[in-house]
């Protein structure tokens, strides 16, 4: 997903593609905390049809640490109105609940290239579930350990 650039002690760059990296000078920690969003029909805790699929996996709970920062690719066609987004509430406002925005970041709009949802999960988050504006039952459970 994207491109990261990383300057190097000696001051030469290195491409990274793919992959998302934090560190300091002298030392680089390469992380995977990208999650590559799909949308297709399938059976979860809510019922059959359009689901979220992470990683090609339907629906799945996830754990997201708190202190890190975990990015949803949206950008294959099948996420096309279908927005992916935070909420304390199983179903997100479907379920009543309320769009969770604490450290969440939005670019570019669902079904387009380059379109991603990243959340930078705060300390003492609470467990959030991810969902679709657009329609119910599409989500899943993320786990704030």
């Amino acid at each position: 997903v994207g491109t990261v650039s990383i300057t190097a002690v000696d001051s030469s760059t290195v491409s990274a593609t793919g992959i998302a990296g934090t560190g300091a000078s002298g030392a680089t920690t390469v992380t995977t905390n990208i999650f590559a969003v799909t949308v297709a029909s399938g059976t979860n805790p809510y019922g059959t049809g359009n689901k979220f699929y992470l990683n090609g996996v339907v629906s799945p709970t996830i754990s997201i640490a708190e202190g890190s920062t975990f990015r949803f690719d949206q950008s294959a066609s099948s996420n096309s109105s279908h927005p992916l987004r935070f909420s304390t509430t199983a179903n997100g406002t479907h379920g009543g609940g309320s769009e969770y925005t604490t450290g969440v970041t939005t670019s570019g709009t669902a079904g387009q290239a380059g379109a991603y949802v990243q959340i930078t999960v705060a300390n003492s988050a609470p467990t959030l579930y991810y969902y679709c504006t657009n329609h119910s039952g599409m989500g899943g459970t993320a786990n704030t350990p």
